[in-house]
């Protein structure tokens, strides 16, 4: 029994709410960014951009799934310079013909003059019209095309014409033997190996590539893609960890294979050791580290040692050193509450400190050691940018709050004398340094910051312009955009969370804006953090009325705060604060026929499209919501001026100040989360809101009816009618009940335990309601008593409970 009635507590106080009302705007937002999920300073790429696509990402199987360089513009400009042409000419003949192009060119024999003006004025084509041996292996290769270039469909898998590639095979075969010019016959045995392959026969494939390409002294990026088939075949026949082995070759010898190669190695789900065994090289061996190191996404020290061990040059340890960083920044840098936008903001994080504070402390351990290794990489100068190790080991101090032992890193380091990437993250990390003190609360000389944030500026600036577009068109989301985040993640978690702990809520605001203009998070701080205090600071700020260079340079960035969203948000907090006569004088300032916020209605059909609500409405249950139509709502100015009107009859209308007083109350507690009118005071709503602390100024309205129970309680004294004070009294036991509820944050403990003392302390809470108790003790004769009784589920519980 204790546990059915437990049930019905826990599913009337908290998961019918979930169900029982829209959630309007949940500050979860969209889908996850995989490139922008936790903060980072520390730019991924600081180090070069040759290793890119194996950044840290724990969102995506590769950072990027582009390599770094194009295998079409390699192959062109091998036959530019074997033809002595135009490598752009072999792209657009090669790559970008159409479909009857391509077919003309595939029958072509050499007579220039019965080709198009177009194709005669390529020099590709007049190369191969002049080069008869040339013009018979395009030709060819143009008959293999089909068979290699078939697009797999899982859905709909087509069978191989194995009979028709091994017919190729073997006549390309037959012209590597018989061709003796080294560039054609190179390709002419990469044709035989890759039709042999595709065709499944795997043991002439890699009899070809052993014969004719292994021991080639070319240098050319074919040996590569040949050399990946070749692993593709002895993986097929059995033995993965050398073929694991021969796929970190391809990996290191040919950046255009680079995610192929990567990819390959993990098909084979050979063990560390077992490609390793076929490694005889420093190099061989550092490749192999590396790959593993780049498919590890916890800490992975080991990689990044054995990498430096056998290769202390290789660019592959600056990769796995930044690596590394980045996972520090995910486990250590904590997002600030004002810019959360994911679900994580409305659940309470878990109370256990012990963990927190062993898992925290792990974490410093790995950063001391990444650090020691960073200083290390500094000191031998092997590394062709030691640079790097001095600038982790700063950034890496700033975020263990050390910032002297931050500065003596960089006092070592020459700016002047770095290249544009470790340039650039030294300043950012200087930055970072300076702002600690006005982030710990200290007066800071905030001008002193602004060289450094207008730098800051032309790089975001730079990085999204349309040129940069352009160049980044086929990179992945907004992967590129790491000074946009550096920028965003000063201005919102570390800039407006200072100012806001000097209590200057205006200056936060401006940061917020600055950060990101116009986003959720800057739009979501305005509307939840404002005060009309607040707002007439920002106004001063916004007209340069008040203060100083940096607020100036702040304020240009709220331009897209049109003036109409001013006032109505000015007008808001008034109403938040009951100064109704205020809130009236901000609202004339907008524009005849201003569209005020109303709720959709996802539920309903296009005749019903929003959540128009009387906040005056009498209700005994919060939920079902009573709505109303168009015409009988309440709008945020004509609430305003009702509720002065009323403000105005409680000192003018003595006798009848006691249902004053109660019809505000009324009014105010349906601008609560559990009421219709929410939206009067709050601009989002969320099923989760009666969980959450009480975090913003109006939260003691919104979440807990503060002042609803006080204008209760004083319509309660001002009348002598029972059944009156009946209503009043069982009003305050429902402001009461949200109280307990808050309090309680019943999601941080198990809805099913009735063990938990945290459980128990609620449901004592719940059940020993005061003003239930003096509801049934003194009103249950009255004719509102029998009402509520009958149609309040709460109240009938409570009744009914022994």
């Amino acid at each position: 029994m204790k546990t059915i009635k437990k049930s019905l507590l826990i599913f009337s106080v908290f998961l019918f709410t979930f169900f029982a009302e829209i959630a309007v705007d949940i500050a979860c937002g969209g889908e996850v960014d995989p490139y922008d999920y936790y903060v980072s300073y520390f730019h991924n790429n600081v180090q070069g951009d040759e290793y890119l696509p194996f950044a840290y990402n724990q969102m995506a199987y590769l950072n990027s799934e582009q390599d770094v360089e194009s295998e079409s513009e390699i192959n062109s400009r091998e036959w530019g310079h074997y033809l002595h042409v135009a490598a752009t000419d072999v792209y657009q003949i090669m790559y970008q013909a159409d479909s009857v192009t391509s077919s003309r060119l595939a029958t072509y024999n050499g007579n220039i003059a019965a080709l198009p003006d177009s194709l005669q004025k390529n020099s590709f084509v007049q190369g191969l019209s002049k080069h008869k041996k040339a013009l018979k292996y395009f030709r060819f290769a143009k008959r293999c095309e089909p068979y290699a270039d078939v697009a797999f469909d899982p859905w709909d898998p087509e069978p191989r014409d194995s009979l028709g590639m091994s017919v190729l095979a073997k006549e390309a075969l037959a012209l590597t033997k018989s061709t003796r010019d080294k560039f054609l016959k190179l390709r002419y045995a990469y044709q035989a190996e890759r039709m042999f392959h595709y065709a499944g026969m795997h043991e002439d494939s890699k009899a070809v590539y052993e014969r004719f390409i292994m021991n080639n002294k070319s240098k050319t990026a074919v040996k590569g893609w040949a050399l990946a088939l070749y692993a593709g075949s002895i993986r097929r026949l059995g033995n993965t960890g050398q073929s694991a082995f021969l796929f970190s070759k391809v990996f290191a010898s040919n950046p255009e294979r680079r995610i192929q190669a990567y990819k390959n190695y993990y098909y084979n789900s050979a063990p560390l050791r077992a490609a390793l065994e076929y490694a005889t090289t420093a190099e061989e061996k550092a490749n192999i580290w590396a790959i593993n190191g780049f498919g590890n996404p916890e800490f992975n020290l080991e990689s990044l040692h054995q990498v430096y061990q056998y290769e202390p040059k290789s660019a592959l340890n600056g990769v796995l050193l930044v690596r590394e960083v980045n996972k520090l920044e995910q486990a250590l840098i904590e997002t600030s509450d004002i810019a959360k936008v994911s679900y994580n903001y409305y659940f309470a994080d878990s109370d256990n400190t012990n963990y927190k504070d062993s898992v925290k402390a792990a974490n410093l351990k790995q950063l001391n050691e990444i650090r020691n290794f960073a200083l290390k990489l500094a000191a031998e100068r092997k590394y062709p940018q030691p640079e790097l190790g001095t600038l982790t080991a700063a950034y890496l101090s700033w975020m263990e709050h050390k910032d002297s032992l931050a500065m003596d890193y960089l006092r070592a380091l020459k700016p002047d004398q770095l290249n544009e990437k470790l340039r650039d993250q030294y300043r950012i990390t200087t930055l970072l340094i300076s702002a600690n003190s006005l982030k710990n609360g200290k007066v800071l000389d905030e001008i002193a910051l602004l060289p450094t944030l207008k730098w800051l500026e032309e790089k975001r600036s730079a990085e999204n312009s349309v040129e940069a577009a352009r160049q980044f068109a086929n990179r992945s989301g907004t992967a590129e955009n790491r000074f946009s985040r550096t920028a965003r993640n000063f201005y919102q978690q570390i800039l407006a969370p200072a100012y806001l702990k000097l209590g200057d809520t205006a200056r936060a605001a401006l940061a917020m804006s600055k950060g990101d203009p116009g986003s959720y998070q800057a739009t979501a701080f305005l509307h939840q953090y404002m005060s009309a205090k607040s707002m007439q600071d920002l106004l001063k700020y916004k007209n340069k009325a008040a203060g100083n260079e940096m607020t100036d340079y702040l304020a240009k960035s709220l331009v897209w705060f049109s003036d109409d969203d001013f006032y109505e948000l000015f007008g808001t907090t008034y109403l938040r604060t009951h100064q109704y006569d205020k809130a009236i004088q901000m609202f004339a300032k907008l524009p005849a026929g201003y569209k005020f916020f109303t709720p959709e209605n996802w539920y309903s059909d296009a005749s019903n499209p929003k959540l128009y609500a009387n906040p005056f409405t009498e209700t005994i249950n919060d939920y079902p919501k009573k709505y109303v139509s168009e015409k009988g709502a309440f709008t945020k100015k004509t609430f305003a001026a009702e509720m002065l009107r009323l403000q105005h009859l409680t000192v003018s209308d003595k006798k009848n100040a006691a249902l004053h007083y109660y019809k505000m109350a009324n009014a105010v507690y349906q601008t609560g989360y559990f009421g219709n009118s929410w939206y009067l005071i709050s601009y989002n709503w969320s099923s989760y809101d009666n969980t959450a602390p009480l975090k913003h100024a109006y939260d003691a309205d919104f979440k807990i009816a503060e002042t609803a129970k006080r204008w209760y309680l004083k319509a309660r004294t001002l009348s002598n009618d029972p059944d009156f004070k009946a209503k009043c009294t069982f009003m305050l036991a429902k402001c009461e009940q949200k109280e307990v509820i808050v309090n309680a944050q019943i999601n941080a403990f198990s809805q099913w335990d009735i063990n938990d003392m945290r459980y128990q302390n609620f449901s004592a809470a719940y059940y020993g309601n005061a003003y239930f108790k003096e509801l049934k003790s003194k009103y249950s004769k009255t004719p509102f008593y029998k009402i509520a009784a009958g149609e309040c589920s709460y109240l009938s519980d409570f009744i009914t409970r022994k």
